[in-house]
């Protein structure tokens, strides 16, 4: 596939799979995002998480969710044509991210639509999904992106 810097919306085939990753979960930085986010104490607070429902200190849904979109940012969306999202869909948190796990991503493409309306871009949907430790889901959903067009494909 081409290199992500140079993506445009004709680079995203329905059907082709990219992954990439990891980024390692640290406890401090748990701990620091929820305290500003999310600030429940499974989060929060190891000792009072140790007595918790998850035995443990877990990051936050959100947090995960961040982690994700630095990942996408970084090595998936074009920089140059990755224009906005207008939203997602089925968010899902299906297990706990703890201290020390590994996450990697996995996106598949959907549907790819040009845009009916602007010419310049068109809609991308994908399926994301997030992957701990020894590979086990922890996170998915459905993400909508606007991506430039290539300038030659604009005036077809």
């Amino acid at each position: 596939m081409t290199p992500a810097a140079d993506r445009y919306f004709e680079d995203f085939v329905p059907g082709s799979t990219h992954e990439f990753g990891p980024t390692v979960v640290d406890e401090a930085e748990i701990i620091e995002f929820a305290r500003r986010y999310d600030p429940q104490p499974i989060h929060t607070d190891p000792e009072w998480a140790r007595t918790g429902p998850f035995g443990g200190l877990i990051a936050s849904g959100w947090h995960t969710t961040a982690m994700m979109m630095r990942l996408l940012v970084e090595q998936y969306l074009p920089s140059a044509a990755s224009l906005a999202s207008p939203g997602i869909d089925e968010l899902r948190w299906l297990r706990p991210v703890r201290p020390g796990d590994e996450l990697r991503v996995r996106v598949t493409v959907i549907e790819t639509r040009p845009s009916a309306s602007k010419s310049d871009r068109g809609l991308l949907r994908s399926k994301i999904e997030v992957f701990g430790t020894g590979g086990a889901g922890v996170m998915t959903m459905i993400a909508l992106n606007m991506i430039r067009r290539r300038p030659a494909a604009q005036e077809n």
